[in-house]
């Protein structure tokens, strides 16, 4: 049975939005009726009365994850000691459990790194272009996971626990605060453009909550960027008025159908997803035009020349012209009203890597990979700055755990999810910090008794939000669930 997103003691009547909906006209008029209410203030989620738990810092949120696990050591967390030690053999002071056995030799980091910002921040070469960015971002180097494999690694990032069934990060504030526009998703995915990362659409998916928060597909560039939101070439008999006559029909229907099935949320999702889909055919391809975008706004995320043909080798070119496509794309629905907007770099398809993987060579795979994000984030960054979104916008860059400081195979490295790296910058962050030391080797964090998990970014980021992360629950099987379980600490220390 649905809950309010705001319980005070843990459980609410049955007598809710939903019966609220029926009784204030019944079908889509009350749907209609309760979109109103909400566009206007009155409403809050899920039917309760508009305001939040305190006063947000943030409206909008931007996960950017790196898929396959991004070494910290090579990218944001600067050890001397590897450098001092390169070559060497490793020696960790207990027992290690190693995804590959990856134990050889101290590796240093692969690029040099420098420091930047007034903040002296150092961070690598190979994300560079961060630098001009870093005095707005906030680093979290004890971060640690509750495993080493990518599957449950990923999940845990992306929706608070290591196994399937569980909504995503975007379902659940979609599920809280509802939608700041009507003709376009909530929860917007952007994926890798080569395909999907491990566990594919669980990551976002909406599991127990009600189906219209789950996060919508999109992928920028390609001829059909959201599916079936047009018919098929194959259908070019189906006219406009056709069209909307059909979807007048089923509208009607659906109406029908659901005087006797008010408690039956499926439909009501089905509704939704009919109204929004009709919407999307409007506003939708505007949002993902980027003709219209000046050339000095193009150059900055690094779009002004794409070639008719990418090389068949992965190269830091290829990956800009993707990740700052979808960055743009990103700034481009912020500014619409979509809240939720989740980017994604790498993809679950083997060899050769595509991916963050890199147990065979870090400066192949990750070399590429890193140029083409931090050229797109530090442009995302900027551009929302210069527009005046970044102060209500969070952004947070996360992978499913770090790689070791040991060397595998000479070149690559093994899985580390005894510590890793996090940032965040944007709305209600403190920039030009970092929290949480990891040791002299980043392979564990230095005080271990008190590392920082996947939990506290996420009761931090509600309560930016204006969540608190304990009251923002949904019943189901008997328990009332959250995105942060039983866990989760605001992490003070990073807040402005």
């Amino acid at each position: 049975m649905t809950q309010s997103a705001f319980p005070h003691d843990g459980r609410v009547p049955v007598s809710s939005r939903r019966e609220f909906l029926w009784q204030s006209g019944g079908g889509l008029g009350g749907l209609a009726l309760a979109g109103l209410l909400q566009s206007e203030g009155l409403l809050g989620a899920e039917g309760m009365p508009a305001g939040l738990h305190h006063p947000a810092k943030a409206k909008r949120v931007v996960q950017l994850f790196m898929a396959g696990a991004a070494s910290h050591v090579d990218l944001f967390d600067f050890k001397p000691e590897l450098v001092k030690r390169h070559g060497q053999a490793s020696d960790f002071g207990e027992p290690v459990e190693a995804f590959q056995n990856g134990l050889g030799p101290w590796l240093k980091p692969v690029w040099d790194f420098r420091p930047y910002g007034e903040c002296g921040k150092a961070i690598s070469d190979i994300v560079a272009p961060l630098g001009s960015v870093v005095d707005e971002l906030a680093f979290i180097h004890n971060l640690v996971g509750k495993t080493g494999v990518h599957s449950q690694g990923t999940l845990l990032q992306a929706t608070g626990f290591n196994r399937p069934g569980f909504p995503g990060m975007g379902s659940w504030i979609s599920y809280g605060l509802g939608s700041m526009n009507e003709n376009l998703p909530t929860f917007v995915v952007l994926p890798d453009h080569r395909g999907l990362a491990s566990n594919g659409t669980k990551n976002w998916d909406s599991a127990f909550l009600p189906a219209q928060h789950q996060g919508t597909t999109i992928f920028p560039g390609t001829d059909t960027p959201i599916a079936d939101l047009f018919p098929a070439r194959q259908g070019d008999y189906i006219s406009s008025k056709g069209d909307a006559a059909g979807l007048n029909v089923l509208a009607r229907l659906n109406a029908k159908h659901a005087e006797s099935r008010a408690d039956d949320e499926r439909l009501e999702a089905r509704i939704r997803s009919y109204e929004l889909a009709a919407s999307m055919q409007l506003a939708a391809p505007e949002a993902l035009d980027l003709s219209g975008e000046p050339l000095h706004i193009l150059k900055m995320y690094g779009l002004d020349h794409i070639p008719a043909e990418f090389p068949k080798e992965i190269n830091a070119r290829e990956e800009t012209i993707h990740f700052g496509r979808k960055c743009l794309v990103a700034r481009r629905l912020l500014e619409r009203g979509v809240r939720f907007v989740q980017i994604w770099s790498g993809n679950d398809n083997g060899f050769p890597r595509r991916n963050w993987d890199s147990h065979e060579d870090i400066e192949r795979d990750h070399g590429p990979l890193a140029a083409g994000m931090a050229h797109g984030a530090a442009a995302l960054i900027q551009d929302l700055k210069q527009r005046g979104l970044l102060e209500d916008t969070l952004i947070l860059w996360t992978t499913e755990f770090g790689r070791m400081p040991s060397s595998q195979g000479g070149r690559g490295r093994d899985h580390n999810p005894y510590v890793f790296t996090n940032w965040l910058c944007g709305g209600g962050i403190k920039g030009g910090v970092s929290y949480g030391p990891s040791d002299d080797f980043g392979y564990k964090p230095q005080d271990r008794l008190h590392p920082t998990e996947v939990y506290d970014i996420h009761a931090t980021m509600l309560h930016l939000l204006g969540i608190d992360h304990t009251k923002l629950t949904y019943r189901n099987n008997g328990i009332d669930r959250r995105l942060t379980d039983v866990h989760g600490h605001l992490i003070r220390e990073i807040l402005a």
